[in-house]
């Protein structure tokens, strides 16, 4: 939302942008006005699993973290690869290193309702379980 300020002239003054979008969210929103759906069509086109006012939050930056189910549905609908959302929205790490095809995922890629307590935990009792693997 761009504010604008008036000098002690009253004329107006450069405008500054309050709340940026999520880059999330300007991706699903470009992606669904480059397929010319409506919030809408989207919402019929996943089965009415991602509601338009859902959709609308989400491009608006409001929800940053949706589950990966929705990711999912909105992957199919938009023809993208489900990895591309999932990184986005913050699940998987983006790729690096020689091999930029394989991805590291979070804990929380499989279930979608952790807290982020949660989250944590599981993180933490994973790599409990890597010190206690044999070297191979």
């Amino acid at each position: 939302m761009a504010v604008r300020r008036k000098t002690a002239s009253g004329k107006a003054e450069g405008s500054a942008f309050v709340g940026k979008p999520s880059e999330l969210g300007v991706v699903l929103s470009d992606l669904r006005k480059a397929k010319g759906f409506s919030l809408r069509e989207v919402e019929q086109a996943t089965g009415n699993a991602v509601s338009n006012a859902y959709l609308s939050q989400l491009e608006n930056g409001k929800i940053k973290k949706p589950s990966p189910n929705v990711l999912h549905r909105l992957a199919e609908v938009y023809a993208v690869p489900y990895e591309t959302l999932m990184e986005k929205a913050g699940y998987l790490l983006p790729s690096e290193g020689k091999n930029p095809g394989r991805r590291r995922r979070l804990a929380a890629f499989a279930i979608d309702d952790l807290t982020a307590e949660e989250e944590e935990e599981l993180l933490k009792y994973l790599a409990f379980l890597r010190t206690r693997r044999a070297p191979s």
